[in-house]
């Protein structure tokens, strides 16, 4: 058996292997790249893409992240959600990962102890019990529903709770105890995180920094589709940040509509 014959036969070998390997074993074509998937949707040097309020609205980019400081307040804003940051594109089913960081903690709040169903922990008085403790509050609005937000805040249950769900005591226990972190994954305060949020239909899960905290979650009457937001919260009042101020920063953002 000669060398060229050797050669020819590991090539058809390999080539046979590349055949098979297309035809029985999905996805295998493009096995460790999804680069052709994933769209960028923050450059790193301007809001193309996005609707941001004007003026001094409080956001601006800063060394090639989005910067939020709520000092500044959209002027003229009637609501809450005309100081937001949002997608231009509306998405119905996708999988969307960025990473943020809360960059400090200057106003104190009231904190509520929350139990593993999302109830709060009562006293022997059936009054809740709460700890002052340094706060900070942002979250990713999701479908343009204000109520479908999954937070980013300094809260002892952790980031990625979906409050508004949580907190309407209309919806069954077991939609409210599945929209509540199953664990706190939060790097410390000033770390970059990241979060993987999946959205179906109406389902929702989160990872945040590896961790699964919230689970096929059902969230009711979800719109089938919307913008993403960014949320600008608290103030800034005689000298001081109050009420949970959004300091807070986003980069590396992804999405891959399914």
């Amino acid at each position: 058996m000669n060398k060229d014959y050797l050669k020819l036969s590991k090539i058809l070998t390999i080539k046979g292997f590349i055949t098979i390997c297309l035809l029985i074993i999905p996805g295998c074509a493009n096995s460790g790249s999804n680069e052709g998937e994933w769209v960028q949707l923050f450059n790193g040097q301007n809001f193309e893409g996005w609707v941001v309020p004007e003026g001094e609205s409080g956001w601006t980019i800063i060394d090639g992240v989005i910067d939020c400081d709520p000092k500044y307040r959209a002027e003229g804003a009637q609501s809450w959600r005309e100081t937001y940051v949002w997608s231009e594109k509306e998405y119905g089913d996708f999988v969307l990962r960025l990473d943020w960081r809360i960059k400090d903690t200057p106003s104190m709040g009231n904190v509520p102890l929350i139990r593993p169903d999302g109830t709060h922990q009562l006293n022997a008085q059936g009054e809740e019990i709460r700890i002052q403790m340094p706060v900070s509050d942002s979250g990713i609005i999701l479908r343009g529903l204000g109520k479908a937000q999954v937070n980013i805040w300094t809260w002892p249950i952790g980031s990625g709770e979906v409050y508004g769900y949580r907190m309407d005591r209309e919806l069954p226990a077991e939609v409210i105890a599945n929209v509540t972190p199953a664990m706190m994954a939060d790097n410390h305060i000033g770390e970059w995180n990241t979060f993987e949020i999946t959205m179906i239909g109406d389902r929702i899960t989160v990872l945040l920094n590896g961790h699964t905290v919230i689970e096929d979650a059902w969230l009711p009457d979800v719109p089938e589709k919307g913008p993403f937001g960014l949320q600008h919260h608290g103030s800034y009042r005689d000298g001081e940040y109050r009420s949970g101020p959004s300091l807070v920063q986003f980069r590396e953002i992804y999405i891959k509509e399914i």
